[in-house]
């Protein structure tokens, strides 16, 4: 039997529960001093504080966290892992003040990666999200999502979901799957939207059930790509098929994608940015996580989402990534946290809760990962970091020293562990 324990632990921080966590329990946290952790075939045993329990870590191997702070393993619940081609060539039109769905309009955007995607083939896809995912792994990022949405038609849709099947069958981390067939509307159906839409319903959603390629199914609710009850169409067509409603609501203008999210029941909304009153209470009733993406807000010069107002009201809030080759070219989760605290107003407890147990909700994953706690997946990050505090204070450096994964060391920066 494979026996971790992770002892000399300065500050063990972690949520607690098996469910997302809003309102004022978005921060409750537990905080063990001089803690020690024992994983048992990749699941979580045992944990204490002081000396650890001569019987029960009997054999096991020992890993000396050095006094440093130990949390939950990051859950980054919205990427865009697969894509071929960057976009640099778009930042100097953003610095001349064109407007998202204006480089959309012309051509670029989404359009521009879906030619890249594709043209790239299956391995090359592989390969450059593999070394995104290493990359993310050594920030302390141990379970990602990965949406499609880059092919708009089967093949390619297609191609990307198998990409990510595999790169969940190969890497260290757990990668969940989400269909985004409906991310804009492709070139060739430019003027047939009702083509496109039968396409999606009637052929792209069934076949990415019948093959079990996803879990999620996701729509852009937004104007100028998918109307509201377009989105609803969408949805409501995943759910028959068995798929689980997500939705990017709310980027750029407010057309009732969040409000949309709580009477579809979507277990997660993503994005917004300009999220009305109207929506956040609607994902208050009915326990939608809100998965808010500052790194995005922070890359476009954007308006930063209403997460202190949907804690406030009882929303679970999650935070993410989004990265993309568009409009967050970035991976690093450590420095959402920081825009979590810098922008969001959101307190180190309730940043950590939202990059670990609430993003583990967002992709119904809560039960397995997401917190340190017996019965869950051996899955934490030792920082360089004697307290939460740190890690949220610090940034522009990497502070993740190791990385342990289902009770096995995947990351050690030299010389840190």
């Amino acid at each position: 039997m494979k026996k971790l324990l992770i002892r000399n632990i300065g500050m063990l921080a972690t949520p607690l529960g098996r469910a997302a966590h809003r309102g004022a329990e978005q921060g409750n946290i537990e905080l063990l001093r001089n803690a020690w952790v024992l994983v048992e075939e990749g699941i979580v045993t045992a944990v204490g504080a002081g000396v650890p329990d001569g019987m029960i870590c009997a054999g096991a191997s020992e890993l000396d966290a050095g006094g440093r702070l130990v949390t939950p393993g990051l859950v980054d619940a919205h990427t865009h892992l697969v894509f071929g081609g960057w976009r640099q060539n778009e930042l100097a039109l953003k610095l001349r003040g064109v407007s998202y769905l204006e480089i959309l309009e012309r051509g670029g955007g989404i359009l521009s990666t879906v030619r890249a995607t594709r043209q790239a083939g299956e391995q090359a896809l592989y390969e450059r999200a593999r070394a995104a995912l290493d990359e993310m792994l050594s920030m302390g990022v141990t379970t990602v999502e990965a949406k499609s949405g880059y092919g708009l038609d089967w093949p390619n849709e297609r191609k990307q979901l198998q990409v990510i099947r595999s790169l969940g069958a190969n890497h260290a981390m757990d990668v969940a799957a989400t269909f985004l067939g409906a991310h804009a509307l492709p070139a060739e159906y430019k003027n047939d939207r009702e083509g496109y839409l039968r396409l999606l319903c009637e052929e792209m959603i069934p076949a990415v059930a019948r093959e079990g390629l996803a879990q999620f199914c996701d729509v852009f609710c937004e104007k100028g790509v998918f109307s509201k009850e377009e989105s609803r169409r969408v949805l409501e067509t995943g759910k028959r098929c068995g798929l689980i409603p997500k939705i990017h609501a709310d980027e750029i203008e407010s057309i009732g994608g969040s409000q949309l999210a709580g009477e579809v029941g979507a277990i997660s909304a993503e994005h917004l940015i300009v999220c009305p009153q109207e929506g956040i209470a609607a994902m208050a009733k009915a326990g939608t996580v809100a998965c808010c993406l500052p790194a995005t807000s922070f890359y476009l010069g954007a308006a930063y989402a209403p997460a202190r107002a949907m804690v406030d009201a009882g929303v679970p809030v999650a935070m993410a990534s989004d990265f993309n080759p568009g409009s967050c070219p970035s991976l690093n989760l450590q420095l959402v946290m920081n825009l979590g605290c810098l922008k969001y107003r959101l307190t180190p407890e309730e940043v950590l809760t939202a990059v670990t147990l609430n993003g583990a909700a967002a992709i119904d994953m809560a039960g397995q990962i997401g917190s340190v706690e017996v019965g869950k997946q051996g899955d934490l990050v030792i920082w360089d970091a004697p307290d939460l505090n740190y890690i949220c204070y610090r940034m522009g450096s990497n502070l993740a020293a190791a990385v342990i994964k289902r009770g096995a060391v995947v990351y050690a920066r030299r010389s840190a562990i």
